[in-house]
């Protein structure tokens, strides 16, 4: 059995792009949850910083993660990222060592 993955990634929205990033990222959210192989997938703005997002995902492999990024829905956003973005895309990749929570 692979080992689970957490990925966090940061993007710095250009100021005034703020509204087209949230819409594109928010457009992922449910089409990634769907996806096999997908435990979480989250989307936050910073409270401080409008200009910031995070995707905060967890996956049950690697190759799951892997099949996520060949969808064609991240390959269309990865192309328009560069006209939205202020900084280069920051991407951390975890392993996961908890149990993912359980629903209360």
């Amino acid at each position: 059995m692979e080992k689970k993955l957490s990925l966090v990634a940061f993007l710095y929205a250009q100021p005034g792009k703020e509204q087209e990033l949230a819409g594109r990222l928010q457009s992922l959210v449910e089409r990634s949850r769907a996806e096999a192989g997908c435990i979480n997938y989250d989307m936050h703005q910073s409270d401080d910083d409008p200009t910031v997002f995070v995707m905060y995902e967890n996956w049950t492999s690697r190759a799951a993660l892997d099949l996520h990024f060949e969808m064609p829905y991240m390959q269309e956003l990865v192309a328009a990222l560069p006209g939205l973005l202020r900084a280069p895309l920051d991407m951390h990749y975890l392993s996961m060592l908890s149990t993912p929570a359980q629903p209360k």
